[in-house]
């Protein structure tokens, strides 16, 4: 068994515990020595970051082969059409490549509580809310792929990773949880190299 905490990072702190520029950091929402976050969440990002001690479930939660769903809660400059959502859904060629297909829905009210400090308000634009669903992570890729379809994200708040949902937690608040990571039974891949036929 392993506990792992899950943190409402607010906006504009750092993915880290120290900072020499005197930004703030995890260490300004999170008292507990020895755990380090599984994966990242930008600086100008909100929501759920998952954090442990075990580095075997850090690498469980943050390799991109284990391919664990990540649900983010993005809030657009305009209102996407269907060519727009269907281009996000099939995937998109950025400069890394193409993305991988992507589950993508408009969000129904009530939009998530305001930020603070609040996304610039234009009259004359309107925006739209969008859940967004990958499978991989890239350096930015959320807002990436929305200015590729000429939507630029204003607001990103990452609500789920796997099984682990940020529910009604509070900006700058956190909880704890146990869970059992499967281990590898000691000495199970030599026992299947000496029981291997050897090759003549």
């Amino acid at each position: 068994m392993s506990r792992i905490y899950l943190l409402h990072k607010p906006y504009n702190v750092l993915c880290q515990f120290t900072d020499a520029h005197g930004r703030r950091t995890l260490a300004d929402c999170l008292e507990v020595p020895g755990v380090y976050p599984a994966g990242r969440l930008d600086y100008d990002s909100e929501g759920l970051l998952l954090l442990t001690e075990d580095g075997a479930l850090i690498h469980r939660i943050s390799d991109p082969r284990h391919k664990l769903p990540k649900q983010y809660w993005v809030q657009v400059e305009g209102e996407p059409d269907q060519s727009a959502l269907k281009a996000l859904r099939e995937g998109v060629i950025l400069k890394d490549g193409p993305t991988r297909p992507a589950k993508v829905r408009r969000l129904a009210p009530p939009e998530p509580p305001p930020r603070d400090p609040p996304v610039r308000y234009r009259p004359s634009v309107p925006t739209t809310w969008l859940e967004i669903e990958l499978r991989e992570g890239r350096n930015r890729q959320v807002r990436r792929m929305t200015a590729h379809v000429g939507h630029p994200t204003l607001r990103l708040i990452r609500v789920g990773i796997g099984p682990w949902r940020l529910g009604d937690l509070p900006s700058g608040h956190w909880r704890s949880e146990t869970v059992n990571v499967p281990r590898r039974p000691p000495g199970r891949d030599a026992n299947r190299r000496s029981n291997s036929p050897r090759k003549r």
